[in-house]
């Protein structure tokens, strides 16, 4: 059985390239993994093609991270793969520390609305177009976002009401 050119990494990289040519900002390996920077404001285009044009069908997974500089502070990572032939690619899309948003994949695959939950509730990204964006482990109320890098390490004294560690003696 041989490889169709567009099911290789090598082919995917080509085809952002002639469709994507305005989005596409860097491509780099590391640890053997393709690293594809885009711009965010296509982002569900692109993830939509990747997925029915080169068989990413397989979000593994979304991960905010904080770059923790003056621009384009925060970083979206969707992690996805390509069942047929085991690859893996990193598509990474950048925002503002001012009102960080995205656009929310859930259009493309809908077990993206669990993962962006999670970014949004530990970084404040917000991803426009999501059917239920609302905090996942902190309260809604709480008015912090713990994984920015400059939550304190042991938190904000009083933020948060923390239960009881004096055991019932009765």
């Amino acid at each position: 059985m041989s490889l169709d050119l567009t099911e290789t990494v090598q082919g995917v990289v080509d085809g952002l390239s002639s469709e994507y040519s305005e989005d596409l900002i860097e491509v780099y390996k590391s640890c053997d993994h393709t690293y594809i920077r885009v711009e965010a404001e296509n982002i569900k285009e692109i993830l939509n093609y990747l997925k029915t044009k080169h068989h990413f069908i397989f979000l593994c997974d979304i991960i905010g991270a904080d770059r923790y500089t003056s621009d384009e502070r925060f970083e979206v990572i969707y992690n996805i793969m390509n069942l047929r032939t085991q690859d893996r690619i990193f598509v990474k899309i950048r925002c503002e520390e001012e009102d960080p948003k995205v656009d929310s994949a859930t259009s493309v695959w809908s077990s993206a609305g669990w993962m962006e939950r999670e970014a949004y509730d530990m970084y404040g990204i917000r991803f426009e177009g999501h059917p239920d964006l609302r905090r996942i482990f902190m309260p809604e109320d709480f008015d912090y976002f713990p994984l920015r890098k400059e939550f304190p390490l042991l938190g904000i004294p009083g933020s948060i009401e923390l239960p009881n560690t004096t055991p019932d003696t009765e």
